[in-house]
């Protein structure tokens, strides 16, 4: 095992499903995966979903580990806070973020609005 722990940003769901061959080879040694449910809830509510998406996904889920917000959970819900005030991200983002670095994870991700969240480890593509 190497230890490497990989938190997904929702657009890197999209395009890891979509079969971007970066991400499935740098993934595929991962000893954890991981998303968030901010990322479950909008996947899934995307106007646009098909069918197979919906299909593709849930099978995607039995790979992954799903980190849900739990109000007991005080370190989650101070590093969102800190995040989101600290880096002016959506309150989405500031949530995904934050359970990357409470996860200890690389977050996998596009989106550049994270570089400046220094308490973050990224894995841009």
């Amino acid at each position: 095992m190497n230890g490497i722990k990989y938190f997904l940003d929702t657009n890197a769901i999209i395009n890891l499903l979509n079969g971007n061959s970066y991400l499935k080879k740098r993934l595929n040694n991962a000893d954890w995966i991981g998303i968030s449910v901010i990322s479950q809830l909008e996947f899934l509510s995307y106007s646009k979903i098909s069918e197979l998406d919906k299909q593709l996904f849930s099978t995607f889920l039995q790979r992954v580990e799903v980190v849900n917000l739990v109000n007991s959970h005080i370190q989650l819900a101070s590093e969102i806070i800190s995040i989101r005030k600290h880096n002016k991200l959506k309150l989405p983002d500031a949530i995904i973020a934050a359970s990357a670095v409470i996860n200890n994870c690389i977050l996998v991700t596009n989106d550049k609005a994270f570089d400046k969240v220094t308490t973050l480890q990224a894995l841009t593509y």
